[in-house]
């Protein structure tokens, strides 16, 4: 949609159809629309280190709850059968309680269906998880399990770690304004039908089957709900959105284009999306990080020339028996490496962040999780 690239087209292709396809042009313009708000939260909880600090507070929990097992299958157990939990645990339960629902609001991060933002929203939706973090942990402070406020001394060490954005007010000014955005991308997302919220497909989801008149007809709804709402005059970003959908209407619904062909003439509908040809590009992208690790793929396709001829020559017998020296496979010749290395190098995944207990996984993806917890708490102290 730059005016470079439609204007070098228009030059090298002349006389041949362009449009847009409908899932990059709808990223662009909730880009446009929701990035102002999203980005101010995006860099206020990169500046206030929120996501460190409660890493940080969540593996000094789970080295001391490592002490305790027990209470974490008993926890499990009480969440899901909705029972009191065991006195004997109740020692050690906020130590618990507090790593739980840190996990649960740092899950927020991993929020969406895969499509990237405007669609997926994040660090929206972990921002909405620290806000409910700190509120339930205020909340579980007023209950004393064995009538000693000592026990609560984790979930007091929390609430000093955020302290801190708890008062940011340009991140919360920015995540009330946000909700009030979305509800109109949202509905230019429905009309469009495509990148759908119940989608499970991600990138790689190609639309709604409808045809292309009935999508332009839900937009042109769309639109005249849009400039009819009483505050669209003093809206200039919601303006912005209607002359961006004027701008490439045409681009957006193309009618049938007819063609010869040796059997006669014949009509073809464009695509409306060109996920299916970055498919495979995003294919080429997964395999250079599998074997690399690094997610830049600049490097790779500036030596692509230079590197395939290599891979390639694992096809080639001659090349495979010098490689191979005398090993009948490459399993035989990776087997060979010395154990000292690989020692050192189980060592320093092991300094990587923290694996979450497997008997608590099920409970910190529960979206209600904070509310199971804290009526168990309740009930257990009542």
């Amino acid at each position: 949609m730059g005016s470079g690239i439609l204007k070098a087209v228009a030059k090298v292709f002349p006389g041949v159809p362009d449009f847009i396809c409908h899932f990059h042009f709808l990223r662009d313009i909730g880009k446009d629309f929701l990035g102002k708000p999203y980005e101010v939260i995006r860099a206020r909880l990169s500046a206030q280190q929120v996501s460190s600090k409660l890493h940080h507070r969540a593996r000094k929990l789970q080295e001391q709850l490592e002490q305790h097992p027990a209470t974490l299958k008993a926890l499990r157990g009480s969440v899901e059968q909705h029972q009191p939990l065991p006195v004997a645990t109740l020692a050690s339960l906020p130590m618990l309680n507090a790593y739980t629902l840190i996990r649960w609001a740092l899950d927020g991060k991993t929020q969406g269906q895969g499509y990237g933002f405007p669609f997926d929203r994040p660090h929206l939706a972990f921002a909405g998880r620290i806000h409910h973090l700190h509120a339930d942990l205020e909340r579980l402070t007023q209950t004393q399990l064995r009538g000693k406020w000592q026990d609560n001394v984790p979930y007091f060490k929390v609430l000093v770690d955020l302290k801190a954005i708890m008062k940011d007010r340009a991140l919360w000014m920015a995540v009330a304004e946000l909700p009030e955005r979305i509800p109109v991308f949202e509905r230019l997302r429905d009309a469009l039908r495509i990148a759908p919220v119940s989608g499970l497909r991600g990138l790689n989801d190609e639309g709604r089957k409808s045809t292309m008149r009935t999508i332009e007809q839900h937009v042109t709804t769309f639109r005249a709900w849009l400039t009819r709402r009483k505050d669209y005059k003093q809206n200039q970003d919601a303006q912005n959105l209607v002359a961006q959908l004027d701008k490439y209407w045409k681009k957006l619904f193309a009618d049938p284009i007819s063609v010869q062909t040796p059997y006669g003439p014949m009509q073809i509908q464009p695509q409306r999306t060109n996920n299916i040809l970055e498919q495979f590009f995003r294919h080429l992208k997964r395999i250079h990080r599998r074997r690399t690790g690094n997610g830049s793929s600049s490097r790779m396709l500036r030596t692509m020339l230079a590197q395939t001829p290599l891979v390639r020559n694992l096809q080639n017998p001659t090349y495979m028996k010098l490689l191979l020296a005398g090993k009948a496979t490459l399993e035989e010749v990776f087997a060979q490496i010395e154990i000292d290395t690989l020692r050192k190098e189980f060592r320093k995944a092991q300094l990587d962040p923290e694996p979450i207990p497997a008997v608590l996984k099920t409970l910190i993806a529960m979206p209600d999780y904070p509310q199971r917890l804290i009526a168990i708490v309740e009930k257990t102290a009542a």
